[in-house]
């Protein structure tokens, strides 16, 4: 874990806090200056109101006051709903048996119905599950809900669809920046023909939170909020290129096999945050 001073954090906070005062006018003038900031990392303190500025949740709720629990108090359909209670506990807000724990499970699971209910021709995804679950670490469900909306509309359109078309070509637009980024590993990947859905459909689709440590998931989404889906493809980028990138990792990976092994289980040194960060 990246270790930043009291003092820095402090002064990094009431930069931010001047920023969500006068957002309209930052966002206008001043948007490189947000994107060095998120790239810093947004405070913790306030990295849950920062996210909602930045995806424009927080406008959309104003937009929709009490949709949220107009949603929150219908049935939902029995189909989606079954499929949601079994997906709760493969997720990590699932290991504390405390109550502040068990509310969260309970905010999860309306935040994921309210969604099946908003967009009904979508329904529900299982990588949806693991993004609301980060989100609600760090807001109330009802603000939640209008992020995730922002997510599945705005920062990943068609992603969560039934038939994955979109996950598909931006996994074929991934492999076709990997050759610039790493001709070694793209070549390697060709030969075994190795369908990138293979291993880019979790990272994408869940936007890392089920692969990288925690504190590399935050400061990637610190990025992903402000810079859109760009930051995703960075960080598949970098994994593959460290990953696969040069015959001397390739040694231990001749095969089909061996080679998805090797991208299942990433190497903790470029998973870690102040590495991943300053590559991506």
């Amino acid at each position: 874990l990246e270790e930043v001073p009291l003092e820095v954090l402090r002064q990094r906070e009431s930069k931010w806090l001047d920023m969500i005062n006068i957002w309209d006018k930052w966002m206008a003038k001043k948007h490189k200056k947000i994107r060095l900031r998120c790239q810093k990392g947004i405070p913790p303190s306030l990295r849950g109101r920062a996210w909602q500025y930045l995806s424009g949740s927080k406008v959309k709720l104003e937009q929709n006051m009490g949709k949220f629990d107009e949603l929150d108090l219908l049935p939902g359909d029995p189909k989606w709903l079954d499929v949601i209670e079994r997906d709760l506990h493969r997720h990590p807000l699932s290991t504390s048996p405390s109550p502040g724990c068990l509310r969260r499970q309970q905010d999860l699971f309306r935040v994921l119905k309210a969604y099946t209910l908003y967009r009904p021709e979508e329904g529900y995804c299982q990588a949806q599950a693991p993004i609301a679950a980060v989100l609600l670490m760090h807001m109330p469900a009802e603000q939640a809900f209008w992020c995730l909306v922002q997510i599945c509309e705005k920062y990943l359109p068609g992603y969560y669809s039934e038939k994955l078309e979109a996950i598909q070509l931006d996994g074929q637009i991934l492999f076709s920046l990997l050759h610039k980024v790493s001709p070694v590993a793209y070549k390697h990947l060709s030969k075994q023909k190795i369908d990138p859905i293979l291993y880019m459909t979790e990272w994408f689709m869940c936007a890392f939170s089920r692969t990288l440590p925690w504190s590399s998931v935050l400061r990637v989404w610190d990025m992903f909020f402000c810079e859109g889906v760009k930051i995703i493809f960075r960080v598949g980028l970098v994994l593959l290129k460290h990953t696969l990138g040069s015959s001397d990792k390739l040694k231990s990976c001749q095969g089909q096999y061996e080679t998805m092994e090797r991208l299942r289980a990433l190497s903790p040194k470029i998973m870690q945050e102040t590495f991943l960060v300053q590559e991506v």
